[in-house]
């Protein structure tokens, strides 16, 4: 039985395509980098929050 083989060049083309999502741009519409990134923020001092009210060992 034998394998079919691939070569480098193939298989980073696939790479490429699979990576890519099949669409141009990649940016879904419902994505808004304003909300995305302040959801982010939020969370982030959320969690620097908790972390320093069950750090009181000084």
């Amino acid at each position: 039985m034998v394998l079919p083989t691939m070569s480098l060049h193939t298989t980073a083309q696939h790479l490429v395509t699979l990576a890519e999502g099949g669409q141009k741009g990649g940016n879904h519409e419902s994505l808004n980098p304003f909300v995305t990134g302040g959801g982010a923020l939020i969370a982030l001092l959320l969690l620097l929050w908790i972390t320093t009210r069950f750090n009181r060992d000084r």
